[in-house]
């Protein structure tokens, strides 16, 4: 196997840097977070790095680049206090893809990519119409963090838009079914495959394929 310390991963080209850091932590959701600011303007922006932070209270994180490379997404989140996160299929992904680039303030990714904006009752945010999977998140709290600048973004999920047909009897989600993307690196797009599904692991006790 080849071997790269820390220097030499510094001393590469910017984005072949990137992409290769980015691979290393595998296969990532691609999720689109749709906010506005306290005059409507509509913002809409890819992200492959949300993370479960819990189940009770019902939590979803996700990492925010620094400010001065990423403002827009975190500022209206501060300002507005909700956000929405909307799963990304592959009929989504191409005009997903195209939120990564630099739009100035003010402008609406909404509009640029042609992504249609909906909206739930009550909520201030702007969902992406024909998403399979709709959140509607409550800004908790943003930890900074300080080695690199970037914001871990907590946010309480306060409802949920799933077709009935992807839920299971145990609250399994058959995301295969709803053509959930999988992100890898900064350009690669996948179509994750269940490989199975197995029983509670205890010790012990042989594992079960259900």
């Amino acid at each position: 196997m080849q071997q790269f310390n820390s220097e030499d991963i510094k001393s590469w080209e910017r984005f072949y840097r990137a992409n290769f850091i980015s691979c290393l932590s595998g296969f990532k959701p691609a999720q689109l977070i749709g906010t506005c600011d306290k005059e409507k303007k509509e913002n809409l922006a890819i992200f492959q790095n949300m993370v479960h932070l819990g189940a009770d209270p019902a939590l979803i994180g996700f990492i925010n680049r620094p400010i001065e490379a990423s403002s827009h997404t975190i500022e209206n989140i501060r300002a507005t206090g909700q956000y929405s996160i909307n799963m990304v299929n592959e009929q989504l992904v191409e005009k997903a893809h195209q939120t990564s680039a630099k739009y100035a303030g003010g402008e609406s990714e909404f509009i640029e990519t042609g992504i249609e904006p909906m909206y739930h009752n009550g909520i201030t945010a702007p969902f992406v119409l024909g998403s399979p999977i709709q959140i509607a998140m409550r800004f908790v709290e943003i930890s900074r963090i300080m080695y690199n600048k970037t914001f871990l973004v907590v946010g309480a999920v306060e409802r949920v838009w799933v077709d009935e047909t992807l839920l299971a009897p145990d609250g399994f989600l058959n995301l295969e079914k709803a053509g959930a993307i999988a992100t890898l690196g900064l350009d690669g797009y996948y179509k994750p495959e269940l490989i199975g599904r197995y029983s509670y692991a205890k010790p012990y006790v042989p594992l079960k394929k259900l």
